[in-house]
């Protein structure tokens, strides 16, 4: 348990903080998940408008630093990529 102030204060903050970047964390994962399913599903066109709104979600959550730019960077590829195979 924290002993001063300013650690019960960090302790409170870093409470708010997870439960913030759990939330991002969450939308991170269903953006993936729907474009992951559109793909499945075999259609290009929903398949591109869901790429186009997870590559955004991507991007936000790489910016805040809740997962790391490199992750974000290689499941858009990895998305980008299937997706462009779907429409060809």
């Amino acid at each position: 348990m924290a002993n001063s102030a300013s650690a019960r204060k960090s302790a409170r903050q870093a409470a708010t903080r997870r439960l913030l970047n759990a939330g991002l964390r969450s939308s991170y994962r269903t953006a993936v998940k729907t474009v992951r399913k559109a793909i499945a599903s075999g259609d290009a066109k929903a398949a591109g408008v869901a790429f186009s709104a997870a590559s955004s979600v991507l991007d936000r959550i790489a910016d805040k630093r809740i997962v790391h730019k490199n992750k974000a960077s290689r499941h858009k590829s990895r998305l980008a990529a299937a997706v462009k195979a779907l429409g060809a």
